[in-house]
């Protein structure tokens, strides 16, 4: 999904979808009235730079409504005289057939009878990959209809945002889209080294497996810009196509040129919500903000021999599948749309004959409700045999994922090309952050904090308020709230370069100003900075330069916006499924949209999607029997890990490559039966589904699990596979049988067992297994999280605030991951033994720099087989005092009360080690000062042995308990033997049961 970046966050944008299609098959639209104001939608791709658009309300009594019968692609017989007409595994849909029309005509007749029962008037239709309609209703209404026997169910219309973090736009944010970054459609094995700081990608490269020539791409988005060098081609309609060009405002026949090989827009409940389109946008498939011409361009644009952006050439660019063609399903306006509309267009791609779908389309802050109506009409499609791509979000959190369904590949956003960028500061120290801009390089140019160079002691670089004279010819660091604001003031008042840097981590994405500027994303960047710009206020320099030393990061590596799991939704599904090239993705886009540019850069998981889509494409082509689950798990079980990380959780299987997919010897494919079973359950979870991954979020630890996976040989000859694990440390996984033999389109069930072993209690373990043969590699990954008295719907790798993990005055509640009899025991309670510290203050205030000023480190060791680690500080004064505490370079914990210096990390269950504590006065101190507090540092071990307690549980009702049923809650006390000083004091509990111990919770005695 793309983002924009409007201020010094990243927003997604919700778009709304409408689609008019009386019978599936034909389109109905209204000529909307234009108005000065525009739907609240944030802008993803293009438009960051548009001031934000007045907001206007939608109407709360829309709705989507999904009939009982499965629509045309999902008709598997049983009305009378009507065959079948959801393909066979390997067989193409026919949406046009007798068969399709005279169901059709059914679901038609049966819908105008309940709507005249009901004396209900539907404004859009839909009967191919969806069998329902979409209606404004009162609340008797919606009653009315859930208790129909004829209707499945009944959802108020929802909001959708496109999913890219869009660049420099000249077109204000209104809808969140998913975008990619510069070099658009790289392949992995593609990444060039240009020396302009392109993809250097070439038609040459993209040769091989396949083109996706005679594949229709169908892009769900915000419209086309024809006239782009990236769809300059005439080409004829391939076999089996049926779509339309739909003309409308600044949108001839003409541009379906046959690269563009359809279009339509879809608009309907977007006007029915809102009653005029936004401002500036127009009622036809033309594209004016840019995110879907750049989706577009990625998956199959034409070659491009040359990218010129602001001057500077960029080099040559391909869309993934450059043979590809595209039919525009514009269902996106000022970059949001509604699940109506989204809905519409889904109905007519399958219609019009698409095979692939690319949808950088998602819902803000993820997916929280399983099979929604935009879901459904997705598994019909994919029941119809079109795969679909789509963008896993922008959100940069755990269980944040959009489009979170297992018929479709969702894509999660990777950095391919780090597009490093150097300042040398005047002390010889270096910073290496990112720039898509020509830096100056050369000789040091004088460096000035905006802080110092502004009227009023503004640090952000907002408009008008540098001092001119104070930034002529120098380079300005700017602690931005709007980074193009910011960078358009620095040029403004004559300033020589511009370096782009917040008091908090941000996205890491790049953008073009048309200026020097360099930007860094995280405090460990802008803390050297600004502790170099408070030592030097008035002498500093630094040199500014293209190109870095590879430090910033690993390639590819997960982009740090990209939504990643545990699905919140499903406890037994991983998403995302893969990662793609998502930042600096230079593509197509729409000139008005993007100062006049006719390419642009484009950051988010909206870009990383097309390039997925555009990989299937490729498959399709080269293997026309393939079925959407077939080519995703070639793409899945082929897939490399990162450079950054190998956990499922950031790049679900991993980087795909298309040239390994046309070759995966076997697939894990789920039927269409097991499909709908989930669809059609109350709460679907997802782990026996036949899918090339194991995700097991919150699963009883105690006993064994074993799933069941299915895998069919695609290749030519019969392979003998034997398994093999890596990492899944502490776990012990066995395979029923343990080697498989598999001959040319047969299949073999494997049972996978999985015992917990020594793998700790609510904590992720991540590895995977892998089937080889002498030619071929499946690889499944795992991720798994025994439940012990902690679930959450969020990762635990990445938490530097803990929660959930402690209990106060000597007890918490819990729920239980176990059931059985259960035995408790505490190591009893330790005390906190505080000691006095000072550091030394050098400024008033400064920004955390771990080698900078008013800092003091604690070294502390945690032995193996520790229960915990709480580190805590206490301050008093006007000082405010913050608390971070790392190991092996890492932030694992911090404590930053603004409001006091009483802080607390807590670790639980923490590696063994060295540990440093970090100090931090940022606020309110006296330079040239000695501020003191107190400091502990408390290690509880697992089998310590401390002051005397007891300890018991208890249920809900107060009643002692040993007999555990999972999912009940429950409440460990910890009871000291005798009266403890008066000084906080911590114990550890565990539990055993079935032999198995289970890890318990912290106890604090206050």
């Amino acid at each position: 999904m793309a983002t924009v970046n409007h201020s010094s966050k990243l927003r997604v944008a919700a778009p709304l979808v409408t689609l008019l299609l009386a019978t599936g098959v034909g389109l109905v639209h209204s000529t909307p009235v234009l108005a000065d104001d525009s739907a609240p939608v944030s802008l993803t791709g293009g438009t960051e730079r548009r001031p934000a658009a007045p907001t206007k309300s939608a109407r709360t009594d829309r709705y989507v409504v999904r009939l009982a019968e499965p629509p045309v692609a999902a008709y598997t017989g049983g009305v009378d005289k009507v065959p079948a007409t959801r393909p066979k595994l390997g067989e193409k849909f026919d949406a046009h057939s007798d068969a399709a029309a005279r169901y059709r005509d059914h679901l038609t007749a049966t819908r105008s009878a309940l709507l005249t029962t009901m004396d209900l008037r539907a404004d859009q239709t839909y009967t191919t990959a969806f069998n329902g309609f979409s209606a404004t209703l009162s609340p008797e209404q919606v009653t009315a209809l859930r208790k129909d026997p004829r209707v499945a169910a009944v959802t108020e219309s929802r909001m959708v945002r496109a999913q890219s973090t869009s660049p420099t736009g000249a077109r204000p944010p209104s809808t969140g889209w998913t975008g990619t970054d510069a070099g658009r459609s790289m392949l992995p094995e593609a990444i060039g080294r240009h020396t302009g700081g392109g993809p250097a990608l070439t038609r040459a490269r993209l040769a091989a497996p396949g083109t996706g020539a005679g594949v229709v791409i169908g892009v769900i988005d915000s419209g086309i810009w024809p006239e782009s060098a990236s769809f300059a081609r005439s080409m004829s309609a391939p076999p089996g196509w049926h779509g339309t060009c739909q003309t409308g405002d600044q949108f001839a026949a003409s541009a379906c040129n046959g690269k563009i090989v359809g279009a339509r827009h879809f608009a309907t409940d977007y006007l029915a919500q809102y009653g005029s389109l936004p401002a500036n946008e127009i009622l036809s498939a033309r594209d004016v903000l840019g995110h879907g011409s750049h989706t577009a361009s990625t998956a199959a644009g034409q070659p491009v021999q040359s990218t010129v952006v602001n001057g500077r050439d960029f080099g040559p660019i391909a869309g993934v599948a450059p043979d590809a063609q595209i039919a525009v399903y514009k269902a996106l306006w000022d970059g949001g749309g509604t699940d109506a509309d989204i809905i519409a267009a889904i109905d007519a791609a399958v219609v019009d004959g698409v095979q692939v779908i690319n949808y950088s389309v998602g819902y803000d802050g993820g997916d929280y409700v399983p099979n929604d109506a935009i879901g459904n009409a997705f598994l019909n499609a994919h029941l119809a045999g079109v795969f679909v791509a789509a963008a896993a979000g922008n959100d940069g959190k755990s269980a944040t994922i959009s489009n979170t369904y297992p018929w479709v590949t969702t894509v999660g956003a990777a950095i391919t090309n780090a597009r490093e960028a150097t300042m040398r500061l005047g002390d010889g120290r270096t910073i290496v952050g990112t720039s898509l801009d020509l830096l100056p390089g050369g000789t040091a140019k004088p460096l000035i904090y905006a802080g110092q160079a502004s009227t009023d002691g503004n640090t952000n670089c907002q408009a008008g308020s540098l001092d001119a004279t104070k930034v002529q010819g120098k380079v300005v660091a700017c602690n931005y709230t709007d980074k193009f604001d910011a960078v358009k003031e620095v040029k403004a008042k004559g300033g020589a370069a511009a370096i782009l840097f917040n008091d908090v981590d941000v996205k890491r994405v790049s953008n073009f100003y048309n200026f020097p500027t360099i930007s860094l994303w995280n405090r460990e960047q802008a803390g050297p900075l600004l502790t170099y710009l408070q030592r030097r206020p008035t002498d500093g320099t630094v040199i500014l330069s293209n190109g870095g030393d590879g430090s910033s990061l690993g390639v590819p590596s997960v982009a740090n916006f990209s939504s990643y799991g545990p699905d919140q939704v499903h406890t037994g599904l991983q998403k995302p499924d893969l990662a793609a090239q998502g930042t600096d993705v230079i593509a197509a886009v729409a000139p008005p949209g993007n100062d006049g540019r006719n390419f642009d850069a484009y950051s988010g998981t909206s870009m990383a999607a097309p390039h997925v889509a555009g990989m299937a494409a490729i498959l399709k082509g080269l293997h026309s029997g393939w079925s959407p689950g077939t080519i995703a798990s070639a793409l899945r079980t082929t897939a490399t890990d990162t450079a950054g990380t190998s956990s499922p959780l950031k790049q679900g299987s991993g980087m795909p490559d298309p040239t390994r997919a046309n070759d995966p010897g076997l697939v894990v494919t789920p039927s269409a039966t097991e499909l709908t079973a989930f669809r059609d359950a109350t709460s679907p979870d997802g782990k026996e589904l036949n899918l090339p991954s194991i995700a097991l979020r919150e699963y009883d630890g105690t006993r064994t699990l074993t799933v069941n996976r299915r895998f069919t040989n695609v290749g030519s000859t019969q392979e003998t596979y034997q398994p093999s694990v890596s990492g899944l440390s502490g776990m012990t996984v066995t395979t029923n049988p343990s080697t498989i033999t598999v001959a040319p389109g047969n299949s073999v069930t494997v049972a996978i067992t999985i015992d917990r072993g020594s793998a700790p209690f609510d904590r992720y373990t991540t590895g995977a297994i892998t089937w080889a043969s002498s030619t071929h590699s499946v690889r499944i990954t795992v991720a798994a999280r025994p439940w012990g008295f902690n679930p959450r719907t969020q990762d635990d790798t990445d938490a530097p605030n803990q929660y959930g993990w402690t209990g106060t005055f000597g007890q918490m509640m819990f729920p239980a991951g176990f059931s059985g009899q259960v035995s408790t025991r505490t190591t009893g309670y330790r005390s906190v033994s505080w000691s006095s510290a000072s550091l030394s203050t050098a400024y008033p205030s400064t920004f955390f720099d771990r080698t900078g000023d008013n800092i003091r480190t604690h070294s502390i060791t945690v032995p193996t087989g520790s229960a915990g680690l709480i580190v805590q500080l206490s301050g008093s004064g006007s000082t405010n005092l913050d608390l971070y505490v790392y190991q092996n370079g890492k932030l694992v914990s911090q404590s930053l009360d603004y409001w006091s210096s009483n802080e607390r990390g807590v670790l639980y269950l923490p590696a063994a080690g060295t540990y440093t504590a970090y100090v931090h006065a940022q606020r309110g101190a006296t330079a040239g000062a000695t501020v003191s507090y107190q400091f502990a540092a408390t290690v509880l071990a697992r089998n310590g042995a401390y002051t005397g307690a007891t300890v018991r549980v208890t249920d809900s009702a107060g009643n002692p308990s040993t007999n555990l049923v999972r999912g009940n809650y429950y409440t460990v006390t910890v009871t000291p033997t005798a009266t403890l000083p008066n000084v906080e004091h911590w114990a550890y509990t565990e539990f055993t049961v079935s032999g198995k111990v289970v890890s318990g919770p912290l106890i604090s005695s206050r």
